[in-house]
């Protein structure tokens, strides 16, 4: 069973499925730095969608650029424990937690859609 407090972060903050997986990646080697290519081959994407994920994730605050490379460092009060807290509800509903991400997208091109109802 998914939390509130986490059903409402994953409705907020996360924008797809390999957003998701490039932060519980990132998450368990926290000390790596990571670079576009490595993320894409880890997500099996392609690297121009990894590259967009991870400056999301900067974006977001989760991750940080140093130099060339991306690391896991969440700078927001809470949002450490927050991914933690994630990283383990994913572990135990992955179903649940994917199925809420793409019913969020799936919403989203559906209103972009009906703009363009006659």
């Amino acid at each position: 069973m998914i939390s509130e407090s986490i059903r409402r972060f994953i409705l907020t903050s996360i924008e797809s499925v390999p957003h998701l997986e490039a932060i519980l990646l990132m998450h368990q080697k926290p000390q790596k730095g990571w670079d576009a290519k490595t993320i894409a081959q880890s997500l099996f994407i392609n690297e121009k969608n990894a590259e967009k994920v991870l400056t999301d994730l900067c974006a977001s605050k989760i991750i940080d650029q140093q130099g060339t490379s991306y690391v896991y460092a969440p700078s927001i009060t809470g949002l450490k424990e927050k991914i933690d807290a994630l990283a383990d509800v994913y572990s135990k509903n992955l179903i649940e937690v994917t199925n809420l991400i793409h019913s969020k997208t799936d919403k989203q091109a559906q209103q972009f859609g009906e703009g363009f109802k006659w």
